[in-house]
């Protein structure tokens, strides 16, 4: 099964690309955001509650979103109401599972934590999910839109296999990569939205392999800080550039060839889908299409 982020959402006339992004949001979405408990308050809910429910887990969801991710953040804003609680825990899920690798020292532990995910994904099915808020949240967004458990279990796979912090051999490996957490996520948030398409199938494997090169991209000085690059081996051998090069962040032309190319990539992916007369409700694509745009301009501050 594919899911993707266009089609048609049965009984109801769904958003096209553009106008979806010239909506302004409900005047409730501002204030409920204004009315957000901060991080402690948040903590002290869910500490002081116990059962299948906790009061407060929507709002943990999207406190992590604005504190992690908060381009998915804002983008849970301009989801309908009925769909907003539960595209906001999908994404909190993956932030979640995202940020176990920087937060372990050990790739044991790591393996513990994506093992934890593992069997919470199946405890949801089973009606019995774990006393965790963004698991309660999931676990009620799988209730009520029968979200599909192969999509969710891909997501932790391959975050897994990540856990190895080695550069991808290939661009193809790189958009492997992609397809299996964020189309993912895109597939299931059309489940969500009750949108069952080919085009949107086919859209949002394309927009997630867009959104993976780029967000791989963008953190590449953010890993060299840390001693660390991921981007694909083939073509930085293409161009004769070194993983030094980058940790010294060497401003050379072949560096930035490699930085073309990648963002030449991503690019090629979202002219597949931006072109299509399709509905879509995802703004991941505009956001990448923004990066990917802004990554063929050369920065002459840090070269990338």
């Amino acid at each position: 099964m594919a899911t993707s982020m266009l089609g048609s959402v049965r009984g109801q006339r769904p958003l096209g690309l553009v106008g979806l992004f010239r909506r302004r949001p409900p005047r409730d979405v501002w204030e409920r955001v204004r009315r957000l408990p901060g991080p402690s308050a948040v903590r002290r809910s869910v500490a002081a509650t116990s059962g299948p429910g906790i009061p407060g887990s929507d709002h943990y969801c999207l406190e992590l979103l604005r504190k992690r991710d908060y381009e998915s953040y804002l983008c849970s804003l301009l989801f309908p109401a009925g769909c907003r609680n539960s595209v906001s825990a999908l994404r909190a899920f993956n932030v979640e599972l995202a940020q176990v690798k920087d937060s372990v020292s050990e790739k044991t532990i790591g393996l513990m934590r994506m093992q934890f995910w593992k069997k919470a994904v199946e405890d949801m099915y089973c009606d019995n999910p774990p006393h965790q808020p963004v698991a309660i949240e999931l676990w009620k967004a799988v209730k009520r839109h029968n979200l599909t458990k192969r999509w969710l279990l891909r997501i932790i796979d391959e975050r897994e296999k990540n856990l190895d912090d080695k550069a991808y051999h290939s661009i193809q490996e790189l958009e492997n990569y992609a397809e299996n957490t964020q189309s993912s996520l895109l597939y299931l948030t059309l489940e969500v939205l009750g949108v069952k398409d080919l085009h949107a199938d086919h859209a949002a494997s394309h927009i997630g392999k867009a959104q993976g090169i780029v967000t791989c991209l963008r953190a590449t000085p953010y890993h060299g800080s840390r001693r660390k690059v991921f981007l694909p081996m083939d073509v930085c051998v293409q161009h004769g550039v070194s993983q030094e090069d980058f940790l010294r962040r060497n401003q050379d032309k072949n560096v930035r060839d490699v930085i073309y190319d990648l963002a030449s990539q991503a690019h090629l992916h979202l002219k597949h889908v931006l072109p299509q007369k399709c509905s879509c409700e995802s703004t991941s694509c505009i956001s990448s299409d923004g990066c990917s745009r802004g990554l063929f301009e050369e920065n002459p501050a840090s070269g990338f």
